[in-house]
């Protein structure tokens, strides 16, 4: 079989570069997947959505570090079921409940199938170089063996129980959700929303004051204001804080409820705020976790009124059981107009929680669920980052970490759905418990099990017992804090599971901090004795071009597919009307659709993409991507394939490389870019280490642009194309395209790649089968090239081009190569010159270049520029500029900056970032003004020195 070499050894396209597939190579098992390269270092992680490290992987690699990187997702409990019942009423008109458990189940695992693979395509299209053989999903067999046996453990260990408290729940969804999945919208004042379920939009941000009548005195009355009129049926008391002397009077008497005439206690509690609103605050225990709190400190008892599908309770009285809560809302506000207890309407800014999944206000319910006692667990997992054994990057996020512990309640794992893991839990029905409680409760790995705990506690045979197994499944977070130890064989003491964990690193999201890292911090900690990893590196959102979190209702979302392969606008909008989203937000968002992508949107391909990702400080603030950034790193791309071209044009195919240690310099401008290249390998390094990837690709970009093309490219073409070819510029470009295309492999790896597997191979052994697996350029194995002050010199070099460069265009020599004049009145400067006067010629697009002696009288007629106090700039024009056609463009030049300066210099920016950018333009206007000035004034002495004939 021919080697890999040989089968991409194609003439290269000098049209743009598009490399959109991974090589074959790539996709063989072991080639990128695998472990097998023994070493004493170890980078080993695990992936669900939201992880993409996909830059720190194949550079480990590359550095012959063992890496394992295992591919996974979650089952996405909430939101998969609603995806697939909008599908199913969308597309059959059937609802969740016309079918049985199993049948809907069916459709989620067919959605599954269907959909369920995008997240491991993007990754795949993106170049993520994970071992797929080990792809995992936490509703796959060994997650459903790890997610019980871990329930089972915990609860045997005390850290899990039943308990009746207020849970977050979505009356849309039916279900208690975690507070990941709370949005919390911030109202300034009155507000309209359309809510499910609800047949009127609902007005929030309004404050509603109503009299609570103080019992025995008819005058007598405390005012209370509430945002939330729906819950006063719940109201068992009135609260004002002890020291407030308004109510002093009334301590230990009783108010009348407005709408039941129930006596309700006034109570005195310091949480209370007494300068805000009238200072009295209506107590709702069943329907408010600040309330709940005040309640149990005072031995109230709640009362339910909102029921699990948003409706009120039969506690509420006829007349309003089985309203909507938003549709009573207002029949309460006029049953208090009714009957004079109603004491005004105002504006009054809040924050309304909002179920992400549904657009429904969340419910502080009472319910019956299961609870993961935090308190020990969180301490411990505080300390860890404390004593340094767990790292956060960026450290900011420690003080987060410490304070969510410090403050961290029992987490709720309850959820009333169908898709997910069924709680290992089972009711005995018909039994009393010893010890008198309602309801007796078992836990088991297998319901053999749960019978034999069940017969435990009821003092009853098993087989005579009837069990019930908890309908409800697992908080989709509880699997994926198992995923670190359970993707690799947990509980089984697996070979994985011992050569691998714990985990070095973990690289995802910042939102995901507490709600994921903790929980697995804590799991993890817990079952296994062990911190799941010792680093946890967190990225930036990733956000539109406006700073707008990408939604699907807000048509900004981009799929990284759309952005490699390109799409045309008439698809976005089709994707859109194939999703879920309702009539309105569709509208909104096909329009916005238009509006940012009005021609689609242009083919970028994958290397461009990682590469405007990996430019932007991830750990940084928020990550504003725009589609222009990603063409930008695309033109990139072009350049080097174009860079390349010539490279392996000037090799050919008989070159054979020298080996670097032996490479002979022939020229300073060779020693430069080998320095240069030097210079790259530290920062890349430098920019892995810290993990902060921009500095790497700045470094990369400025290598390949700047230094490579722009400069020893240029300085060489002459050289290369004299005959015989000098022998020393062939080497250096084959040291710097390889060395060059291995630092830039984990950030570019499919172009990386494509080009490094047409450079010729080193002799002396078998090449690397892939790009990625060759060595990666360590900063020391480089460092005999770096030559700091032989860069320093050469930038003084740069500084003499840019002056000649700006001498042509100011005299507009298109054609023309004049002949220069250096001088310098320092010695060791004139010497710097002289070693490069040839490069200079070339880069300057001039003609000879020589150095005038210190002291020597300037040429006659040549134009002059000072590069600094000892440093000026001859350029010969006699023969090259007529001055008196010239003269008149350059005033029809003068005049046009002149313009653009005094309506620059009218403007009055309206932000800082603008007046910099105003003041950056203002300053190169006024410079090229001073240079236009000095060539009118140079152009005009030699006018009046050449002889010639004169006007009268």
């Amino acid at each position: 079989m021919k080697s890999p070499r040989s089968l991409v050894k194609r003439k290269m396209s000098p049209g743009p570069c598009l490399l959109l597939t991974a090589p074959a190579m790539w996709r063989r098992p072991g080639t990128l997947g695998g472990y097998e390269k023994a070493s004493s270092n170890r980078n080993i992680s695990s992936l669900c959505p939201g992880d993409t490290r996909g830059s720190y992987s194949p550079r480990h690699r590359m550095r012959g570090d063992q890496v394992l990187w295992v591919p996974g997702s979650d089952h996405a409990g909430i939101a998969t079921q609603a995806v697939v019942e909008k599908q199913l009423w969308k597309e059959r008109g059937v609802r969740r409940h016309q079918l049985s458990r199993e049948d809907f189940l069916r459709e989620v695992w067919k959605w599954k199938e269907e959909k369920g693979g995008e997240i491991c395509e993007q990754l795949r299209a993106l170049g993520a170089s994970l071992d797929w053989d080990r792809e995992c999903f936490t509703m796959d067999t060994g997650s459903s063996v790890a997610v019980t046996e871990a329930f089972v453990r915990l609860h045997e260990a005390g850290l899990l129980y039943r308990s009746r408290q207020l849970v977050n729940w979505s009356c849309a969804l039916r279900s208690a959700i975690s507070d990941i999945e709370v949005e919390s919208r911030s109202l300034s004042g009155p507000t309209e929303l359309r809510l499910p379920g609800c047949p009127t939009p609902v007005s929030f941000g309004l404050l509603v004051s109503v009299a609570f009548p103080v019992d025995g005195e008819p005058d007598a009355e405390v005012t209370v204001g509430t945002t939330r009129p729906e819950t006063l049926p719940g109201d068992v008391a009135v609260a004002v804080h002890p020291e407030d002397t308004r109510y002093t009077h009334l301590h230990g008497r009783h108010l009348r409820h407005p709408l039941t005439g129930q006596l309700l206690p006034l109570i005195t509690d310091s949480a209370v705020q007494p300068h805000m609103g009238t200072g009295a605050v209506k107590v709702t225990p069943a329907h408010s976790p600040a309330d709940a709190e005040l309640g149990a400190r005072h031995g109230l008892s709640p009362l339910s009124v909102i029921a699990e599908d948003g409706t009120m309770t039969s506690d509420c009285g006829d007349w309003l059981q089985g309203l909507h809560r938003f549709v009573a809302r207002e029949k309460i506000v006029s049953a208090l107009r009714e009957r004079g207890l109603f004491r005004g309407l105002q504006s009054h800014p809040m924050v309304l929680p909002i179920c992400s999944r549904s657009g429904d206000v969340v419910e502080y319910l009472l319910k019956s669920q299961w609870f993961v006692r935090c308190r020990e667990m969180g301490a411990r997992a505080a300390q860890a980052v404390e004593s340094g054994a767990l790292e956060l990057s960026p450290s900011f996020h420690q003080k987060n970490w410490q304070l969510w512990f410090s403050r961290v309640g029992d987490w709720c794992v309850s959820r009333q759905l169908w898709w997910g893991h069924r709680i290992p839990a089972y009711l005995v029905v018909g039994e009393p418990v010893k010890g008198g409680r309602e309801d007796c409760w078992v836990v088991g790995r297998t319901e053999a099990e749960a019978r034999g705990a069940a017969a435990e506690l009821t003092g009853r045979p098993g087989a005579e017992l009837t069990l019930e197994r908890d309908p409800d499944v697992l908080d989709t977070w509880f699997s994926s804090a198992l995923f670190p130890f359970s993707a690799l064989g947990w509980p089984q003491q697996t070979p994985d599971l011992t050569r691998f964990y714990p985990l070095s690193l973990l690289e995802t999201g910042s939102d995901l901090l507490l709600f994921w890292v903790g929980r697995m911090v804590m799991l993890g900690t817990q079952l296994t004795g062990q911190l799941p990893f010792s680093k946890v590196l967190l990225h930036a959102m990733v956000r539109d071009k406006q700073g707008r979190k990408m939604s699907k209702s807000l048509g900004n979302v981009l799929d990284p597919r759309d952005i490699i392969r390109g799409v045309e606008l008439q698809v976005l909008q089709e994707k859109l009307r194939d999703g879920n989203l309702d009539p309105s937000e569709l509208a909104i968002a096909a329009a916005a659709q238009r509006k940012d992508f009005p021609h689609g949107i242009p083919e970028c391909g994958t290397d461009a993409l990682r590469f405007a990702l990996c430019s932007h400080g991830a750990l940084a603030g928020d990550l504003h991507l725009s589609v222009s950034e990603v063409l930008s790193s695309r033109h990139f791309c072009n350049k080097i394939w174009n860079a390349m071209r010539f490279v392996l044009n000037v090799l050919g195919e008989k070159f054979v490389p020298q080996p670097a240690e032996e490479l002979t310099l022939s020229s300073p401008m060779d020693a430069w870019i080998l320095s240069r290249l030097a210079r790259t390998a530290r920062e890349c390094e430098r920019g892995f280490r810290t993990r902060e990837l921009p500095l790497a690709t700045h470094a990369l970009r400025h290598f390949w642009l700047h230094s490579l093309c722009d400069v020893y490219l240029e300085a060489v073409k002459p050289g290369l194309s004299r005959c015989p070819r000098p022998p020393g510029p062939p080497q250096v470009l084959f040291c710097c395209a390889d060395a060059g295309l291995r630092l830039l492999a984990p950030l570019m790896p499919f172009l990386a790649e494509e080009l490094w597997q047409r450079l010729p191979p080193r002799p002396g052994g078998p090449p690397a089968p892939s790009i990625s697996v060759a060595p990666y350029p360590s900063a020391g194995s480089l460092e005999r090239w770096h030559q700091p002050e032989l860069e320093r010199r050469f930038s003084r070099v740069q500084e003499v081009v840019q002056a000649l460069r700006a001498l042509r265009a100011t005299y507009q020599l298109t054609k023309a190569r004049p002949r220069v004049l250096l001088q310098s009145s320092e010695p060791r400067e004139q010497s710097v010159f002289e070693a490069f006067l040839e490069p200079l010629g070339t880069l300057g697009h001039c003609g000879a270049v020589g150095l005038l002696p210190a002291g020597a009288s300037a040429p006659s007629g040549w134009a002059q520029a000072p590069l600094s106090d000892t440093v000026q700039v001859y350029m010969e024009l006699q023969g090259l500029v007529d001055p008196q056609a010239h003269l008149p463009l350059l005033a029809a030049r003068r005049h046009k900056l002149q313009k653009q300066l005094d309506g620059l210099t009218a403007q009055t920016p309206p932000e800082a970032e603008a007046e910099t950018q105003r003041q950056q333009r203002l300053s190169s206007l006024r410079l090229e003004l001073s240079r236009l000035d000095k060539a009118a004034s140079h152009l005009q002495q030699l006018m009046d020195a050449s002889p010639g004939p004169r006007g009268p």
